[in-house]
């Protein structure tokens, strides 16, 4: 913003020097306005601090105190609820966050959920609750849970931990950047 000024100018313009100045104080002033209210929108780079946790408050992730969690707006890099929600805060803003199995990690799938021969197991592996590695048809990695043991069989848990969760995330917007072009 530039104030016009009615008094005389002295000899050697120094009133002119004087309102060019201003201007150049308040366009800078206006940069950094710009970059403190830089939202959160499709093609930004968004940096957070978060604390994960469920519904009874369990903590189960957070990085208060740590770096920061670095993703990209609209990449489909962290579970839909939460990125949708985030759409439109800006740099300093806090929210807590509540998403839905649906809008998180999906709902448990009873067909994921398989019995299988014990002796296709590793032994060390038959117990509830290791995590085993596996690929899928496609050669998507997979991670079944062993949920049960029998003389004969192990069933095998392919939804993801969080499934069925309602997941509560408290987090405080560190940066919004737009996406480096390569």
């Amino acid at each position: 913003m530039m104030r016009s000024f009615h008094r005389m100018a002295p000899a050697g313009g120094s009133t002119v020097a004087f309102v060019v100045f201003l201007a150049t104080a308040v366009s800078v002033s206006a940069a950094e306005q710009s970059q403190r209210r830089a939202v959160i929108k499709s093609g930004t780079q968004v940096s957070l601090e978060y604390t994960l946790r469920l519904e009874d408050q369990t903590v189960l992730e957070s990085n208060v105190g740590k770096g920061p969690m670095v993703y990209h707006q609209g990449a489909h890099e962290i579970v839909p609820g939460l990125e949708r929600s985030l759409e439109g805060h800006a740099k300093g803003d806090t929210a807590r966050i509540v998403v839905q199995p649906a809008d998180g990690y999906g709902d448990v799938d009873p067909k994921a959920v398989q019995e299988v021969k014990k002796s296709l197991i590793p032994e060390a592996a038959r117990k509830v609750g290791a995590q085993l590695e596996a690929k899928g048809q496609d050669g998507e990695a997979l991670f079944p849970r062993v949920t049960a043991v029998t003389d004969d069989t192990v069933t095998l848990d392919f939804n993801h931990p969080l499934a069925g969760k309602v997941l509560v995330f408290d987090v405080t917007v560190l940066d919004v950047q737009p996406t480096q072009r390569k």
